[in-house]
């Protein structure tokens, strides 16, 4: 059986590059607990080792870099214990956000190769990145509405720095983002054709590196800046920066109910809005009142106060929510036809979310209590 998950350094002169590869194709490379477990403790080793300069991340294949979370296995675990915290999901969701969280403090260049599908648990993966690299077949997404779950792994940080109202549609809708999107929002830093990946990484070899984390950022930074001009690759056409005035009309109101009734019954003729506004009408109303209070909660939060939020929500999603339900209707039964507890967004008594917010645990301490400390 192979791996999960590959490591690797490359001979960079006196230094070496370390290499992550995500390897597990037939799941379109998504995050499970064994990845997990190996990466976070290979991260540490390389943050302290001086030996290594940079660090790259990438998916196995060209269909996608992560397509999410394993979910799947969670699935399991639910439904053998219904209504209970399960390790599985505590142990899961608690492993990701540290690792989540290990990548956005990385100390060290950390280049994403975000090629193919992005979403989700990807995102997470991606937005640790201080190098964030989207090709022409890049496709991002934060589709959790679909499965009852909500945009987690730190989205309740990176969605509140978009424009106004980005980020709000995008967690209600699970809208797809092509590169120039990604862009747009602060998903990424550089789009290069997928093509030039093995002649980035060759020129990352043959730089000269520094002694300081500062220094290097900024040769990484040079290196891949003189190789997106020298590369003629068609960037997509933009979908949501055009749209930005309007999504921000659309997502300006005094409650969640508003904004969705503006959203779905908005008649503007455009395709992209169109695949957003019927994600948003078969998603999880419960995810909807989610995501409105958690971007109004996180607005001010830390990273790590973020993530500490999110385990939260995710546990409770578990326990309380829609989650597994959602899980069987897309990816177990494939009927696409979840039977969420509430039939509308106007139907979800706001007691119900309030309970989501308590933590699990009681007067236990937090699992990520130490997190950023």
């Amino acid at each position: 059986m192979s791996e999960v998950v590959l490591f690797d350094e490359l001979a960079a002169g006196d230094y070496r590059i370390g290499v992550i590869t995500l390897n597990s194709e037939k799941s379109l490379n998504a995050l499970s607990l064994p990845m997990a477990e190996k990466m976070l403790p290979k991260l540490q080793a390389w943050a302290n080792d001086d030996g290594i300069s940079c660090v790259w991340l990438q998916g196995a294949g060209e269909k996608a870099f992560c397509a999410g979370g394993d979910i799947v296995a969670m699935y399991n675990a639910m439904k053998a214990k219904p209504g209970v915290l399960v390790d599985e999901v505590r142990d899961f969701f608690t492993l990701e956000y540290e690792l989540d969280y290990a990548l956005q403090t990385f100390p060290k260049p950390l280049v994403v190769w975000g090629h193919g599908i992005v979403m989700g648990g990807g995102m997470g993966l991606m937005n640790g990145g201080s190098h964030r690299i989207v090709t022409e077949r890049s496709l991002l997404a934060m589709p959790e509405i679909t499965i009852g779950l909500y945009p987690d792994v730190g989205a309740t940080y990176f969605l509140n720095q978009m424009p106004a109202g980005c980020g709000l549609f995008l967690g209600l809708t699970g809208a797809h983002m092509n590169a120039a999107d990604a862009r747009y929002l602060n998903l990424a830093d550089h789009f290069l054709g997928a093509d030039k990946k093995q002649a980035l990484l060759d020129a990352l070899t043959q730089v000269s590196w520094g002694d300081t984390a500062r220094i290097n950022h900024q040769k990484v930074t040079d290196t891949i800046t003189a190789m997106v001009k020298q590369d003629a690759t068609q960037a997509p056409a933009p979908q949501v920066e055009p749209l930005q005035a309007h999504i921000s009309q659309l997502t300006t109101a005094d409650d969640i109910a508003t904004v969705v009734n503006n959203i779905v019954n908005d008649d503007r003729e455009n395709d992209w809005l169109a695949k957003a506004r019927k994600n948003l009408q078969h998603g999880c109303p419960t995810t909807a009142h989610i995501v409105w209070n958690q971007l109004q909660l996180g607005s001010d939060l830390s990273l790590a106060d973020c993530f500490r939020l999110e385990l939260t929500l995710s546990t409770n999603c578990a326990v309380k929510g829609d989650f597994a339900e959602g899980i069987r209707a897309l990816l177990i039964d494939k009927d696409r036809k979840p039977a969420w507890q509430y039939g509308t967004v106007a139907d979800v008594p706001a007691e119900s979310i309030d309970a989501f917010f308590q933590p699990p645990w009681g007067e236990q301490p937090h699992p990520l209590a130490n997190l950023g400390k």
